[in-house]
């Protein structure tokens, strides 16, 4: 039988993508992990934000991104122009700010479904790999590679691994929709 733990960890990277995932969505609290996945062109490379700039949450609802060098302001402005933060840059020269509006309750309901969504997409990719570990543990079992008893308790363990995995995904959406739903 091969490894059980090789799925396991596929799981285990599909609730980790999840949570990743969720640092990326604001929830009207100034979170600088929504810029992670921002790349500025410096000098023809696309860099990561964090490489080229000191990013800090000075208020509750703004984000303060000081460039290492002042010629970067626009390349930096531009790259959270078209990445899909839905919020402008403000730029004194310097620094550039952004300023988190208090979210809408339909925007709060908007972003809480999105949450789910993602949970959802998160929860088939566990099912995923549990119907590839049962269509393996089903070929060595007809290869006579294992007995029935030992497929029988692998198909198990897959089940156990299925359940606790998925309960962490919805325990993650939970605790992300109340973070996003609470005012």
């Amino acid at each position: 039988m091969s490894d059980i733990k090789d799925f396991e960890v596929k799981m285990q990277k599909s609730v980790e993508s999840l949570k990743e995932d969720f640092t990326t969505i604001r929830a009207g609290r100034a979170n600088p992990h929504i810029l992670d996945k921002i790349r500025v062109d410096y000098y023809g490379t696309p860099t990561p934000l964090q490489q080229v700039a000191n990013i800090s949450v000075p208020e509750a609802r703004m984000i303060q991104i000081q460039p290492w060098e002042a010629n970067l302001i626009k390349e930096i402005e531009k790259a959270i122009l078209v990445s899909d933060l839905g919020i402008t840059p403000n730029n004194d020269g310097k620094a550039i700010r952004l300023i988190f509006p208090e979210l809408t309750e339909e925007r709060r309901k908007e972003l809480a479904k999105d949450v789910k969504k993602k949970g959802d997409n998160a929860k088939v990719a566990v099912r995923n790999v549990r119907r590839d570990a049962n269509d393996q543990i089903k070929k060595q079992n007809k290869a006579g590679e294992i007995s029935d008893d030992e497929a029988k308790n692998a198909e198990d363990e897959i089940q156990k691994l299925t359940d606790k995995y998925v309960a962490a995904i919805d325990k993650a959406i939970e605790e992300k929709s109340e973070e996003i739903l609470t005012v």
